[in-house]
């Protein structure tokens, strides 16, 4: 493949032009599997067995499916809410070490988690620098102090590879390899996929799948993934990431959408819904089948990985869009800073039902005085084309039960609905949000910690840190005119099956809402 910038218009070539390291990553990530390996055994030596990644966007979600594959456990801390972040510190430290994953260095969240560790580390008497790995881009302000610091190893990875295209680079190796993933044979899989990818051929199954993406007419712009036992557990997650960060700008954009095989975006499928089946690798095809209506995808993780990466940037040059910036993400951490600098008191609740605090603006809520209300006021709001994302900026392990309100809300709207832990989100479809379509209504869902906890040498701790996140990306999102409902749980516990329980009521036989 020629790296050709060009392909993406004069605007994108500057960007494009250093965004391209991964099409011939292979023989450079293939020099670390040795320097890994070894690492891993010297850990192991001393006792070291458990991994806990610290990283957010494409820092955590290559290794998480990447590990999730392999059957083998890394600790994925891509979160601030203190509760999550106290389980993953307070687990057998003694066998931890950590690896801190940032290209740019200055990332807030893992910058937290790392400072949190370090103090943990030196309060229960271990070297905190023989516990901390670092990946980070050559020449970032992270590689300068890890070295100062004397940190236990410093990986460099490739600066011409985005983060969401770095998954075969560094930041998707280093954490997979030292949990004990196979990343050699993730690497040949890849190689052997970027062979044939490479042919300018009508049966080239990138191109194929890049077509369908990016070219139907008219476009079906929502991306629903549905795993029918592929094997790839997380898969759709990392995609996810890759299509909306590399599509959602210039008000246009594919949003993906996980979902299950039993999903109701899949039961009546919408003009707009492209729906993509992630099958077997031993029980289909093994390229792309693509009929404009559907694809069905199979593979082992590294081909699909880099095929998906080539569709992907095929998708972006049919769209006339650059597929390797992010132009909106930064809108939210700005917005997010300034709160915590300021520390504003919160927003007063509209009114409270149970153990929800409902906030809205009043051409939104209208006169709802109930949860149920307030929610039938916020899927009124989906225009026809429409979509609708949950937002939660919880515990994604002790609050996990939340996830199941996606299926039911698509039911209530016939609408698609996507669903996203935060912070993490923010680094993934919180781009096609603000950058894509605006055809979205916002569901934003927090929570009353029954602790908070401090982060080392800064002035807010990680309960104000969370806050000031989903505040600052709400405040985003309505000032593009878009519609949020926030729900704060006061007590999570009573607040989640009580989410539950209304969602489900809207779900009800003859009970669709939406205006789709």
């Amino acid at each position: 493949m020629a790296k050709d910038a060009t392909l993406w218009g004069a605007d994108a070539e500057p960007e494009a032009s250093i965004r391209l390291g991964w099409i011939d990553l292979f023989d450079g990530s293939r020099a670390l599997l040795p320097e890994i390996a070894g690492l891993r055994a010297d850990l192991n030596g001393e006792g070291v067995d458990r991994i806990v990644l610290c990283g957010m966007g494409g820092s955590s979600l290559a290794p998480e499916v990447i590990t999730k594959e392999a059957g083998v456990e890394l600790v994925v801390l891509d979160a601030t809410d203190p509760e999550q972040v106290r389980a993953a510190l307070e687990d057998q430290l003694e066998r931890t070490a950590i690896v801190v994953s940032s290209k740019s260095g200055s990332t807030v969240e893992t910058d937290s988690q790392r400072r949190v560790f370090e103090q943990a580390f030196t309060d229960a008497g271990i070297d905190a620098a023989s516990r901390i790995i670092v990946v980070t881009d050559p020449g970032s302000p992270l590689e300068e102090a890890s070295r100062a610091a004397g940190y236990r190893r410093v990986f460099t990875a490739n600066a011409e590879v985005g983060g969401r295209y770095s998954a075969l680079t560094a930041f998707g190796l280093v954490p997979s390899g030292l949990a004990g993933a196979d990343i050699e044979t993730l690497l040949n899989d890849a190689e052997d996929s970027a062979e044939f990818l490479g042919d300018d051929d009508a049966g080239n199954v990138g191109l194929q799948l890049g077509a369908v993406l990016g070219g139907t007419a008219p476009l079906r712009d929502k991306i629903v993934f549905a795993d029918a036992g592929s094997g790839l557990p997380g898969f759709a997650d990392w995609a996810e990431q890759l299509i909306a960060e590399s599509t959602g700008k210039l008000g246009t954009g594919l949003l993906p959408v996980v979902a299950s095989i039993d999903a109701p975006e899949l039961a009546d499928v919408a003009d707009d819904v492209l729906p993509v089946v992630l099958a077997p690798f031993d029980e289909a095809p093994s390229d792309e089948s693509t009929t404009g209506t559907r694809v069905t995808v199979s593979g082992n993780l590294g081909s699909q990985m880099f095929v998906w990466e080539y569709a992907v940037a095929v998708a972006g040059r049919l769209l006339g869009i650059n597929p390797f910036d992010q132009p909106d993400v930064e809108a939210a951490k700005k917005a997010a800073r300034g709160l915590l600098d300021a520390q504003p008191e919160p927003t007063p609740a509209a009114f409270t039902d149970g153990a929800v605090e409902v906030r809205g603006d009043a051409g939104l809520l209208g006169s709802s005085s109930t949860l149920a209300e307030a929610l039938e006021a916020l899927l009124a709001a989906i225009p026809v084309n429409g979509y609708l994302s949950v937002q939660a900026y919880l515990d994604r392990h002790r609050q996990a039960d939340l996830e199941h309100i996606r299926g039911p809300l698509a039911a209530a709207t016939g609408r698609p609905v996507t669903f996203g832990w935060g912070p993490r989100f923010l680094h993934s479809t919180g781009q096609y949000h603000k950058g894509g379509s605006a055809i979205g209504a916002y569901l934003q869902l927090t929570g009353a910690g029954s602790t908070d906890l401090a982060i080392p040498d800064r002035p807010f701790t990680f309960g104000e840190l969370i806050a000031a996140q989903a505040a600052g990306d709400a405040q985003v999102l309505a000032d593009h005119g878009r519609p949020v409902l926030r729900l704060h749980l006061t007590d999570r516990t009573a607040g989640v099956p009580q989410l539950r329980d209304v969602v489900a009521s809207l779900a009800a036989p003859g009970e669709v809402r939406g205006n789709g």
